[in-house]
């Protein structure tokens, strides 16, 4: 059986998930044939790690200008592209217009020009893109997803999802490229674009119209110096005066932080740990958004970047009852010494305090059991994964891989909420870009 070809563009952290996976799990049946970034530190890094860890010899890298040459040369099956959010549309029409079908990490991409150039090169070439939403495969939300296929809630017919970023992985969004919307879209295209599509995905319908409202009240300059604080850095790798901050990251403390970031810094200018006081931040980091569906259901989103314990609230009523899923994530305290919060502890060693719980409209409330899987985001990146790279057929009855359709839809909900921040008006999703009707495209 021949390998089948993978060529990948953006070696920053995501990319080892893929690199990984096509090297080790999946090398007898994938095999990676290029690398292509704009950083050959961070190309470089990558190839020592393969040679490493697969005993396997450094795979051919090139400059982001050669993209186009590295396709040429190297022939791929399928191009995977792991950049920054705004530039995805690049490398996914470029692959397509030459051939050659498309992974791409979520979101697709970050506006609606953007979007409309991927969906029209779609059409013309007939090549296939698929969206790595891997919190499709996390057990709980799929488990989720079992329930209401079976009823449990009768009709869908109201949503009420809050989603809390804590201290520690909300804050790294504004060290990031992620705090300028130029790059990101904002928290509501690259973070809550998860969240989106699983609503989409729960409820099997795709969004219609879009209110929503945010602001910047914690993180940036002006906050801090609203409530008294005042800092004399930019970041925090390096600086003495950061060594109590509570909120500081050094690049020296993790060896991937050290080889993709702070080796590369005056190859590429990028700083990885900026103050999260400081500037400049364009994105919000609270959020407020409500939705109506195509099939009618409302759906009422909250996002906060800066909460002391991450995790999610999730409750879908209907016309037989009321499914409700709580997840508090074991998170270190960042003020004292890295203990987990009593509120979150339990008694196993899962990453996760999870509970899923049916409410019949007359009946006995009753729980739900959830086995978490092994490995990275509850075990759901070991099993898309395994559907994305696996030799063999798998079937996947609750349709969990997403379309480029899925993808559009998902962001198309964070896109209309920044147009509604910034108008404040509700926006008609059509007004935007016209989604075809549900279950008229299926991913390969």
């Amino acid at each position: 059986m021949s390998k089948k070809r993978y060529a990948l563009v953006g070696t920053g952290s995501r990319a080892g998930m893929f690199i990984d996976a096509l090297t080790t799990t999946y090398h007898d049946s994938s095999k990676l044939v290029a690398l292509c970034d704009l950083s050959q530190i961070r190309m470089n890094w990558y190839n020592q790690r393969i040679q490493k860890r697969a005993g396997l010899s450094a795979v051919p890298t090139y400059h982001a200008e050669q993209f186009d040459v590295m396709l040429r040369e190297t022939h791929p099956d399928v191009v995977i592209v792991t950049t920054v959010d705004a530039t995805h549309h690049i490398y996914i029409t470029r692959a397509m217009e030459q051939g050659y079908d498309v992974i791409t990490e979520k979101p697709m991409t970050t506006d609606v020009e953007k979007l409309s150039a991927i969906m029209h090169t779609i059409d013309r070439t007939g090549k296939s893109l698929r969206v790595t939403f891997n919190a499709r495969y996390e057990p709980i939300h799929t488990r989720f997803r079992e329930l209401l296929l079976q009823g449990v809630v009768g009709k869908p017919l109201a949503v009420d999802f809050s989603w809390m970023l804590d201290v520690r992985h909300g804050a790294d969004y504004f060290r990031r490229w992620h705090r300028e919307k130029q790059y990101s879209g904002g928290l509501l295209v690259h973070k809550a674009t998860h969240h989106f599509d699983l609503v989409n995905w729960w409820i099997d319908s795709y969004p219609q119209a879009v209110f929503a409202m945010g602001a910047l009240q914690f993180y940036g300059k002006k906050n801090a110096e609203e409530r008294g604080e005042r800092y004399s850095y930019d970041r925090y790798t390096d600086v003495p005066e950061a060594t109590h901050d509570p909120f500081a990251l050094s690049l020296h403390a993790k060896e991937e932080n050290r080889g993709l970031y702070l080796a590369a810094e005056e190859e590429t200018g990028y700083l990885r740990d900026r103050n999260v006081f400081g500037e400049p931040i364009t994105i919000e980091d609270t959020m407020c958004v409500m939705v109506r569906y195509r099939n009618r259901v409302l759906l009422s989103y909250s996002l906060v970047a800066y909460s002391p314990w991450e995790g999610l609230h999730v409750a879908i009523t209907g016309t037989k009852g009321r499914l409700e899923m709580d997840v508090a994530d074991t998170i270190p305290d960042l003020f004292s010494h890295g203990e987990t919060p009593a509120a979150v502890q339990k008694p196993t060693p899962s990453s996760k305090a999870v509970r899923i719980r049916v409410y019949p409209t007359f009946g006995t409330p009753y729980d739900s059991a959830v086995t978490e899987g092994e490995g990275e985001h509850g075990g759901a990146d070991t099993v898309l994964l395994s559907h994305l790279f696996s030799p063999h057929t798998i079937e996947d009855p609750l349709q969990r891989a997403a379309s480029h359709i899925d993808g559009a839809a998902s962001i198309l909900v964070g896109i209309a909420a920044n147009e509604s921040i910034q108008t404040g008006q509700q926006m008609i999703i059509d007004d935007l870009f016209q989604l075809p009707d549900k279950g008229m495209h299926k991913q390969k």
